[in-house]
């Protein structure tokens, strides 16, 4: 097996080396381009030029050399840039549609500005999707005057924008927006009831940066847009405190992974009794079941200062992968009632979900995608396996010359901990910078207070503080900084050798360049590398390591007990452990957890990819409607396109109905995903009679009448407001029967690889 993974490793370094050769063969055909003694207005008919070839029909691929030293000419002139060969590389593997590995600080921000320029001389609009509202903004001001000073035009999108100000930022020929702010701006033109109101413009071309986040990370996360929420008269306090009434073992026990947590057959007899509902498993019992698993795993498995924090008064989500407040996302319906439940706090009612989809579906709406991050070679099998998206690795413009040691284990916590502390403390005497990325706020809160201490200074960043996020990295690689961060520090992050200052950087690169260390493994290889990622920018020097102890959680989680030798299963010592069989192993445990998040997400891609199939259905047939290509009256335009919008809402509402209980089929031995399609699509297929009926009878109230008011007084109207948010969609497999997950697993490559032609995946 090891030497199948070698010889498919070579094979593909090999294909990765033969694209990088052709790629050096067109970077010495752009740079014989030389453009130096034009001046601005042959510069400026040029691209013109091009503009006219690629409008009238000329392939993209002939004009790539030209345009891309028009580019090179651009940034020198109005930035004083000079692109590196490795730029243009990665420009060029960007525009046939790769997905680009390049290192931080190699500067992908203007690697972008090539191919975004080539693909916009079409006229269709380009997309540049960023980690963030302030690097949308950043970027297209940054990187502004080189696409004007050729003739094209470059707008942001932000959150909160005027819709005039959006349709124009979308009319640009080069748009900088977040994905979730452009998925927002597709679901509220899915309920535009006036072609006027709609702010996309069809779809062409996209560049996703930070794409391992966007694509992997968030991929299955559901953004959705909904009616204003009411409060909510919700029971789930009367649950949170039956729940504490269960003791572990006795009343209810965990999976082997702890990814879940149910009843056992006492503690369902304990609950029957202290709800006196009777058997909890009948049918008509339901609702309460779901309730009560909702307020187990909130109670059991959802942590404060790890999972979530309070403040002022609300439940606020953490990102798992960037440590960050999850800004405006919630937990699905139930799961979010009772955390607030558990906390106190007096959950709001969610709104009535007019439209929903995942970012994994919006992205597909994009004929032709790429992307680029840091790290992604450690996961190209997803990469291709879900978006047919191939990995090229960019070499960098200098050598990494960052020492990556092999992991810390010990045996225990105490003694990591203890270690941790001893390591940050001598580091430090020497005056090198320090960045700590820790699991948790709890655990970095925690460390904090361990080192003040110990007499070790230290700026503290987690979700607790996140506005001073800009400030404490800005001084992270300063003489004597020591940094305890939660995974915020682990992406989107540019930390600098002596904080910019040239004196201290060179004094910092003397001591060994900025010292990482992980004081935990993550789930995803992939993560591990991006905190690791933030030393060894361009060239500097730095190192980094991560400290695991055989009680950290993930292990215990995941059977580190069943893999290590038996000598170690008890033995406590303050030394690390040496033993190459434990890294082995640790590693091993890695690679299998990733494997399992893989088909976990295969099979909840079954669940939501036949509901977008059905939305993209209805969708087409709307907007064919509001674009009147329907000989339709307005009234008749009106009155379809509301039960249009009403039916699909009332849709959505069965659709989480049936989810939330889906799981109960396993129990009867029937498969939940092919119990849920079957359902969802009889439901469906009874809406376009219910439009026909409910039109009818609402075109005979109005006789045929075109009056706005009229329409009014009939309610024909989309909500006076509505709000958009994000629902954390992963806690759904956990309240899945963790049984049906291997099934499951083989039935989800099989249906995606059905629609994969419906979604166009087969074009990425």
């Amino acid at each position: 097996m090891n030497l199948a993974v070698k010889f498919m490793r070579e094979l593909k370094d090999r294909g990765n080396q033969y694209k990088l050769k052709g790629y050096r063969d067109k970077v010495e055909l752009i740079r014989k381009r030389n453009l130096e003694a034009w001046d601005e207005k042959q510069l400026r008919a040029e691209s013109l030029q091009l503009r006219k070839e690629a409008k009238s029909g000329t392939p993209l691929d002939e004009l790539l050399v030209d345009a891309y030293a028009l580019v090179c000419e651009a940034a020198k002139r109005t930035l004083g840039l000079k692109p590196y060969d490795v730029q243009i590389i990665a420009a060029i593997a960007l525009h046939e549609g790769f997905l680009i590995e390049q290192h931080t600080g190699e500067g992908k921000t203007l690697s972008a500005v090539m191919p975004a320029y080539l693909n916009a001389l079409t006229g269709e609009g380009v997309h540049v999707l960023t980690f963030n509202d302030y690097l949308a903004s950043r970027d297209a001001d940054w990187m502004g005057p080189i696409y004007r000073f050729l003739g094209l035009t470059v707008k942001s999108v932000q959150a909160g924008m005027s819709l005039s100000d959006k349709r124009e930022a979308y009319a640009a020929d080069i748009t900088y927006v977040t994905a979730k702010e452009a998925g927002f701006d597709y679901l509220r033109d899915s309920i535009a009831m006036d072609e006027a109101d709609i702010v996309h413009r069809p779809f062409h071309y996209v560049i996703v940066d930070e794409a391992d986040s966007l694509l992997l990370d968030e991929a299955r996360v559901p953004l959705v847009i909904a009616g204003e929420p009411g409060s909510s008269k919700s029971d789930g306090i009367h649950f949170a405190e039956v729940v504490k009434q269960l003791k572990q073992d006795e009343h209810y026990d965990f999976d082997e992974f702890k990814r879940n947590v149910y009843l056992n057959e006492a503690g369902a007899a304990r609950v029957e009794s202290l709800l006196g509902c009777g058997n909890l498993y009948e049918s008509h019992n339901s609702h309460l079941l779901s309730s009560l698993n909702c307020a187990l795993h909130a109670e059991l498995l959802l942590r404060k200062d790890a999972d979530y924090i309070v403040r002022d008064g609300k439940i606020e989500l953490i990102d798992e992968y960037t440590g960050r407040v999850a800004e405006n996302r919630h937990l699905p319906d139930g799961l979010q009632a009772a955390l607030a439940a558990k906390e106190g706090l007096q959950p709001l009612a969610g709104g009535k979900i007019l439209g929903t989809i995942t970012l994994q579906h919006f992205l597909s709406l994009y004929p032709k995608i790429c992307g680029m991050t840091a790290t992604a070679q450690v996961s190209a099998m997803e990469f291709e396996a879900i978006y047919a998206l191939q990995v090229v690795q960019i070499p960098p413009n200098r050598p990494n010359i960052r020492i990556d040691h092999p992991h810390r284990i010990y045996t225990h916590k105490e003694a990591k901990f203890k270690a941790l502390v001893q390591e940050i403390s001598s580091v430090h005497r020497t005056g090198r910078p320090i960045l700590i990325g820790t699991s948790s706020v709890e655990e970095s809160d925690m460390l904090a207070e361990a080192l003040a201490v110990a007499s070790v200074p230290c700026h503290v960043l987690n979700a607790k503080n996140d506005a001073k996020e800009a400030e404490i990295i800005a001084k992270a690689g300063e003489i004597g900084a020591v940094t305890v961060s939660t995974n915020m520090a682990g992406r989107g992050v540019d930390i600098r050798l002596g904080g910019g200052n040239p004196t201290q950087a060179e004094v910092a690169a003397k001591l060994g360049g900025l010292y990482v260390i992980g004081t935990h493994m993550h789930q995803s290889v992939r993560i591990d590398n991006q905190l690791r990622g933030r030393s060894g920018r361009q060239g500097d020097p730095g190192a980094s390591v991560i400290f695991v102890s055989l009680e950290d959680e993930l292990l215990l989680q995941f059977g580190i007990d069943k893999a290590i030798p038996p000598a170690y299963r008890n033995l406590r010592q303050d030394e690390a452990l040496e033993e190459p069989v434990l890294r082995s192993k640790i590693d091993h445990i890695q690679r299998v957890i990733m494997g399992q998040n893989f088909d976990i997400h295969q099979e909840l891609n079954c669940y939501s990819d036949m509901v977008e199939e059905q939305r993209r259905m209805l969708y087409k047939e709307r907007l064919g409607i509001l674009k009147g290509e329907m000989p339709m009256s307005p009234s008749e335009q009106r009155v379809r396109l509301y039960y249009i919008d009403k039916f699909w809402a009332d849709h959505l509402a069965y659709v989480s109905y049936i989810r939330e209980g889906i799981h109960l089929t396993s129990l009867v031995n029937r498969n939940p995903i092919a119990e849920f399609h079957a359902q969802i699509i009889q439901a469906y297929e009874q809406i376009e009679a219910k439009i026909e009926r409910e039109s009818a009878n609402m075109l005979a109230k109005l006789r045929g009448s075109n009056d706005p008011g009229m329409w009014e007084k009939f309610g024909l109207r989309n909500p006076a407001s509505t709000r958009t948010y994000i629902i954390n969609d992963q806690y759904k497999e956990y309240l899945q029967n963790p049984s049906s997950w291997g099934p499951g697993t083989i039935i989800a490559f099989w249906i995606r690889k059905m629609l994969r032609p419906v979604f166009r995946w087969s074009k990425f």
